[in-house]
């Protein structure tokens, strides 16, 4: 029987002098790692089963843990130097790509958003409705996500309200123009933070408007040419819109739930059980990656970094601003020096709460995504391993004030006023006025 050590090559394939070489050329990656970051902890933990795995991105700040922990050598450090960190073309690629997993040209986990492993753990979004086991290790990041709208609204004064957009809608309409609202996956943050800001502007996402997939590095082209009224959409992309004109800035995501959660790190449950070691290395390098890219001081190269080419391929300018919380709105508003920046690290960011994610569930059902019948506890119960997370912070030396006591957050507050219980999610959706039920 023959072992995986990479991502292809077995120990039946290796000659003595290879092996050899191998081994020099990892300690020698550790040895490196460990320079460039000399104040971080590190635990022996046991060797990961491979010293490879394939991470799919896409082109969003938010995938930035994966791309420093990869540019930074992190990968290495914990024993993975052979980590790949493979570019999507779009959440739907991503979703694909994990159905084949890593060993069939696919890939074995992701950077994802937070509701998608639990759409395909269900089969809801898969081909087939085939369940695929997922799980969610870590949260990768909170707020700096966006919605933008059209400069052709601009006039209407629409923020935070999204009501100021019901008569320009109806306009519009009885023009016999349809009005096309842009999210990157059916179920995904995006869609559920645009839904939310129209259904709390009193407009709804199902009859008033048609929501429309489009991949996050392709929304501001579609824009440009007229292809939609609005989009919810991470950064770097709403900047740029601001930055081209095209567009403005209604709202961050931040001021409608203030340190809400975003992406997570999502892996296939096949890999978890076949490589345990591997998942917390892998774990390992992408919270320490996490911790170096909370730091304001490495805001600057950071930004450097997932602009290059082979990662994002945008301008420094269009990613420093709201990374560091200036947001232009391209309205004429402008902020300086907010706490609306894109978070990574502190206040338990990487942390997977349980809580945030029976929120994503609920509102879920809400748009008819899950059955009203849907058990959300037990649902969450199945993909979320905070418990990986917590066996990979105690190992990494993570500090005891950075480690949550409880899975749950507690009672979240929405711009509106609504709050979610997450011991009763049911109250909450009892108290939304517009759903897919309704």
């Amino acid at each position: 029987m023959t072992k995986r050590i990479g991502t292809g090559t077995t120990l039946k394939d290796m000659t003595r002098r290879d092996f050899l070489a191998s081994s020099a050329l990892t300690a020698g990656l550790f040895v490196a790692a460990r320079k460039l970051f000399p104040s971080g902890a590190y635990a022996a933990t046991a060797a990961p089963e491979v010293t490879g795995a394939k991470l799919g991105f896409i082109a969003l700040t938010d995938a930035a843990p994966l791309m420093i922990a990869k540019e930074k050598g992190l990968f290495a450090k914990f024993g993975m130097p052979d980590v790949e960190v493979l570019k999507q073309a779009s959440w739907g690629a991503t979703r694909d790509n994990l159905m084949l997993g890593g060993e069939a040209n696919g890939i074995d986990g992701a950077h994802i958003l937070t509701p998608m492993p639990y759409l395909m753990h269900t089969g809801k979004v898969t081909q087939n409705n085939q369940p695929l086991p997922m799980a969610i290790v870590a949260r990768l990041n909170y707020d700096c996500q966006a919605i933008s709208v059209a400069q052709e609204y601009a006039a209407t004064g629409v923020g935070l309200d999204a009501s100021k957009l019901k008569d320009a809608f109806a306009a519009k309409k009885a023009e016999g123009k349809e009005i096309k609202a842009a999210m990157t996956f059916p179920g995904g943050t995006h869609d559920l933070w645009l839904r939310y800001w129209l259904a709390a502007g009193g407009i709804d996402p199902d009859k008033d408007v048609s929501t429309i997939v489009v991949p996050p590095p392709q929304m501001v082209a579609n824009m440009k040419v007229g292809n939609m009224d609005v989009f919810c959409v991470g950064e770097p992309w709403n900047e740029q819109l601001v930055h081209q004109g095209v567009g403005f800035t209604a709202a961050t995501t931040g001021e409608l739930w203030k340190g809400h959660p975003e992406k997570a790190l999502g892996l296939r449950a096949e890999f978890i059980e076949k490589y345990p070691n591997a998942t917390k290395a892998i774990l390992m390098a992408v919270m320490e990656a996490q911790q170096w890219c909370e730091a304001m001081e490495n805001k600057d190269e950071m930004a450097a970094i997932i602009g290059k080419r082979q990662w994002m391929n945008v301008p420094v300018a269009d990613i420093i601003g709201r990374l560091k919380g200036d947001i232009n709105y391209g309205n004429g508003r402008v902020a300086n020096g907010t706490d609306l920046y894109m978070k990574f690290w502190k206040g338990g960011v990487s942390y997977p709460y349980k809580s945030h994610d029976s929120w994503f569930l609920a509102e879920n059902i809400r748009w008819g995504k899950f059955a009203p019948t849907t058990d959300i506890k037990a649902l969450v119960d199945q993909v979320n391993r905070e418990d990986l997370w917590r066996e990979a912070a105690k190992d990494l030396g993570v500090a005891a004030s950075d480690i949550p006591a409880s899975s749950s957050r507690g009672v979240e507050t929405f711009f509106d006023g609504k709050t979610f219980d997450p011991a009763n999610p049911s109250a909450y959706l009892d108290s939304l006025k517009i759903k897919a039920s309704a």
